[in-house]
């Protein structure tokens, strides 16, 4: 059976933790990465989440991250092959389905990269649709509370209506 999904207060520790993470996996990975950010709920201050850290790493070319499955194993990291996401490649550390921490590797600027730090940086401005979000993840973790496949499907439309947002407002300039 899988771990149950579990919506935790928001922790202001999370940043110091990405923070650690981030040094840990630039000590690893050296210049190979050209940027690691945190990603997820709980890269957004103020919002309830699963408590597993999601960082992303930006490469120039992601067969880059075929190179990187020993050294993070260092870390505690395993390479977690995901045939649904071609434009992505994942670590996890911790536990099948019970992750501490998600490692999402993706080309540096690509759309799929773009459209994470969309996703969080919109969140974080705007608290409505940050406790629409929050609102959501707890329906559905009670749910599905062993049901991670449901779970996420359960937030694709709002994430989606989400970047959607965030591109307005980025086509429409600073001024909205």
């Amino acid at each position: 059976m899988e771990q149950e999904i579990i919506i935790e207060k928001a922790k202001a520790q999370w940043a110091y933790e990405f923070e650690t993470e981030k040094q840990r996996l630039t000590d690893v990975l050296g210049k190979k990465v050209l940027a690691i950010e945190h990603i997820g709920s709980t890269s957004v201050p103020g919002l309830a989440a699963k408590p597993v850290l999601d960082l992303m790493a930006g490469v120039n070319s992601l067969s880059e991250a075929s190179a990187w499955i020993e050294p993070l194993q260092q870390l505690g990291y395993e390479h977690v092959f995901h045939e649904g996401f071609p434009a992505r490649r994942f670590f996890r550390k911790g536990m099948w389905r019970a992750g501490t921490h998600h490692l999402h590797v993706y080309v540096f600027q690509s759309e799929e990269w773009k459209n994470q730090l969309r996703f969080r940086n919109y969140l974080r401005k705007h608290s409505v649709e940050r406790q629409e979000y929050e609102t959501l993840k707890k329906t559905l973790a009670r749910r599905f509370p062993y049901d991670r496949t449901s779970y996420t499907k359960g937030k694709e439309s709002f994430i989606t209506a989400v970047i959607e947002k965030a591109k307005h407002l980025e086509r429409s300039g600073p001024a909205c």
